[in-house]
């Protein structure tokens, strides 16, 4: 009989063991699902600010707008040089002035010339930015396999808000709208609300929107 016992102790001190290592290994995996989390929200926000940089500078009334920056350097020149003569009084002869405006034309005329070359190396940056982003993501979404989604089936039906609120707010919003989405898209996960347009808005405006309706956003498990 006491053998008995003590065989049913190391069962149960094997589960309990057991028991303690996934717990460790969830932990571990959250950790690293968190800084993946990380990585592909900054690469998301600057894929967002280069493209809004390439459609400022290289967008189709581009030209329009490098010419109107070039207008408000001139004015800009103008002023300072109008402020040394009368605060410190500094005069330059009339032949610095126009070698001055000569060579910031010069430099305007060199900079517009070198613009494809500028807008192909923003492009490639661009480039960059999108698959280091889906990079990020698909790690992220491997992550989650062992992690996320087990505790999002488990937990059945929940809403974004209370994840949110389960995960301790560690994560943004819209990350977790991201992830959550993949498994929406496999057909594991049903989402109770049709989404939000938020893929294309920035990620602090994007998290914003989210969680005005995080409450009403709820995830039901097919599985």
């Amino acid at each position: 009989m006491s053998s008995v016992l003590n065989n049913d102790d190391l069962i149960a001190k094997d589960i309990n063991n057991e028991k303690l290592d996934n717990s460790v290994q969830r932990s571990n995996l959250y950790k690293l699902l968190k800084e993946r989390e990380q990585s592909w929200w900054q690469a998301r926000q600057q894929l967002i600010e280069r493209q809004e940089k390439k459609m400022f500078w290289y967008g189709e009334n581009s030209l329009i707008m490098w010419l109107l920056w070039q207008l408000v350097g001139y004015v800009v020149v103008a002023m300072a040089l109008m402020l040394l003569n009368n605060i410190f009084g500094i005069s330059l002869p009339l032949w610095q002035y126009i070698s001055l405006f000569v060579i910031q034309t010069l430099f305007f005329v060199s900079a517009l010339a070198a613009k494809g070359q500028l807008e192909n190396k923003l492009q490639r940056k661009i480039d960059n930015d999108e698959l280091m982003r889906e990079e990020a993501l698909n790690e992220m979404i491997i992550l989650a396999e062992d992690s996320l989604y087990p505790d999002i089936h488990a937990k059945s039906p929940i809403s974004l808000e209370a994840l949110d609120d389960y995960l301790d707010g560690q994560f943004h919003l819209a990350s977790l709208q991201c992830l959550l989405q993949k498994e929406v898209d496999a057909g594991r996960l049903i989402m109770e609300q049709q989404p939000l347009e938020v893929g294309v808005l920035p990620p602090d405006l994007a998290d914003d929107e989210l969680n005005e309706h995080a409450s009403e956003i709820t995830y039901r498990s097919t599985l």
